[in-house]
């Protein structure tokens, strides 16, 4: 079982879900920045779901490091945001997430850091 494709599909397949209800449904209740937002975590929810199926097919040797880098990277990312984006629909407050947004794109820069080193080493 390959869990770098598993993950990799799940948050693409999670992606275009949300894509569709932000598109359809959220447009209806966020202003623009908070719709601009949300589709910026859905985008890199895809970006990275796509890289680590791409992943899965190469030989570089830190797989698994990857998942869980680009896992927690799009979980802190793009999850912060959706949460940030959709307050006014919610009524909670979630400026707390403000300062895990940017640790979830640091995370991801560190995946694509081991992604480079790794791909050195082939």
């Amino acid at each position: 079982m390959d869990k770098l494709k598993i993950f990799g599909g799940f948050f693409a397949l999670l992606s275009v879900i949300l894509g569709a209800i932000a598109a359809h449904k959220l447009k209806e209740f966020l202003s623009e920045d908070s719709l601009k937002s949300f589709e910026t975590g859905v985008k890199y929810m895809m970006y990275h779901g796509l890289a680590m199926i791409i992943i899965s097919n190469s030989n570089i040797q830190s797989k698994n490091n990857l998942l869980l880098i680009f896992s927690v990277g799009i979980v802190l990312f793009s999850f912060s945001i959706f949460l940030l984006s959709t307050q006014s629909i919610t009524k909670i407050n979630f400026s707390f997430l403000g300062p895990i947004t940017p640790i979830g794109g640091l995370t991801l820069i560190i995946g694509w850091i081991i992604f480079i080193i790794n791909s050195l080493k082939i």
